[in-house]
């Protein structure tokens, strides 16, 4: 029993030896064939680099500094390496420690300079008989807006050779543009966040003070309805002035449309009629924040408002395979077709009554830039309108878009 056992053994080791031996001799064939040794150095410079811009993105803090420092020594190849701000040292990784105090005044100087500069023995000279750091190189990095917001410190062992200087410059000015990126990353949210708070303040005079009258009307004839109005009021709000998102659902925006027209209802009676056509399939598509609702409010208060009798608004959403189709029409006193060729930003003060307030439509010129600047150009408003033929506004979202998506 005991060979047999001895025998089972020794094939069972002999086996997992072979597919050891086989599996690594098939990782060295697809190393081979893969790639030849000039596509595995460059694949690793661009890996490299990617692990540093992911942290330069996001700004030039302490924190991100201490992500990329580490991969923008290996990118310039410097026994160690200093990334340091306009004020002080933010990282270093390597060699150059003791040293950060000149490191940094160097930094200073070339900051305030505009210069990168080679730093000799003479001017890191130090006490410690074990200090094998003879020499560094200064790079100025350069922000968005041209102005100098931090510096590249590249530590040598000894003098610095021309093939680190010209690393160190090189690795400084694809530091800088990720830097750049980076504020003007910040330059889109604030933007984002800007037109967001314009749309929110014409929401304020345009809806809010009719609102509360209508639910006033209500108080003592139908109190259960001014309740129910009030309630349907507060989520309104509290869904059109939330603190974050850029970005909600399509069923979000129908969920607050559906609350607004509950309260004009309230004020028009029979008078507005809401016909809905959705595609279930479509309503998890992402969208910019408050991107219907300003187009439902034009129909109501700029379309119908003015049309005696009856007036219809229609919102229909439909799959369109790879995007999602959104129209909002109204069969109210339309516009002058003829302003649409001066572009959409001028429907501002567009409308059939030529008395019109000019600040009326800045809710479509807003939606539209907004969807230009998610999307891309292809992607804006389409206004199809005539004087007395009512107004049908139609956008395209995409079903999916890089860096869309809701915040959780």
């Amino acid at each position: 029993m005991g060979g047999n056992l001895s025998a089972v053994f020794g094939v069972v080791s002999l086996v997992t030896a072979l597919a050891a031996a086989l599996f690594a001799v098939v990782r060295l064939r697809g190393r081979r064939g893969i790639a030849t040794a000039t596509q595995r150095a460059t694949y690793e410079v661009l890996h490299t680099a990617g692990l540093a811009a992911e942290p330069l993105r996001a700004g030039l803090t302490a924190a991100n500094a201490a992500k990329a420092v580490r991969h923008l020594r290996a990118l310039v190849g410097a026994a160690g390496l200093a990334l340091t701000d306009a004020d002080g040292l933010l990282a270093l990784d390597g060699r150059g420690g003791h040293h950060d105090a000149q490191l940094l005044a160097a930094a200073r100087r070339a900051v305030a300079a505009g210069r990168s500069t080679v730093l000799g023995e003479a001017e890191l000279h130090c006490d410690r008989v074990d200090c094998a750091v003879r020499g560094a190189v200064v790079a100025p990095l350069t922000g968005g807006d041209g102005r100098m917001v931090g510096a590249l410190v590249a530590v040598a062992d000894g003098q610095p050779a021309p093939g680190l200087v010209q690393a160190t410059l090189e690795t400084a000015h694809w530091a800088g543009n990720q830097l750049a990126l980076a504020e003007l990353d910040s330059s889109r949210e604030r933007l984002a966040r800007a037109e967001v708070r314009a749309l929110r303040a014409q929401i304020s005079p345009h809806f809010i003070y009719n609102a509360l009258t209508a639910i006033g009307s209500f108080v003592r004839t139908d109190p259960d309805r001014a309740r129910e109005l009030i309630l349907e009021f507060a989520e309104f709000t509290r869904y059109s002035f939330r603190a974050h998102g850029e970005f909600t659902t399509l069923a979000e925006e129908l969920r607050s449309i559906d609350r607004y027209l509950t309260i004009e209802r309230a004020r028009f009676g029979d008078r507005l009629q809401v016909r809905l056509q959705i595609a279930p399939e479509v309503l998890p598509v992402t969208l910019p924040f408050l991107c219907l609702q300003p187009l439902v409010e034009n129909a109501v208060r700029h379309g119908l408002s003015r049309k005696p009798g009856t007036g219809m608004v229609s919102i229909e959403a439909r799959d369109a395979g790879t995007e999602c189709h959104i129209t909002v029409e109204d069969d109210g006193v339309g516009m002058d077709p003829t302003t649409l060729t001066a572009g959409i930003a001028e429907l501002a003060g567009a409308t059939g009554d030529p008395g019109d307030d000019p600040g009326q439509h800045v809710g479509l010129s807003n939606v539209d830039e907004r969807l230009r600047s998610v999307f891309g150009d292809g992607f804006g408003l389409v206004v199809e309108t005539g004087l007395g033929s009512g107004t049908k506004v139609s956008m395209r979202v995409p079903k999916f878009h890089p860096g869309v998506r809701v915040n959780s």
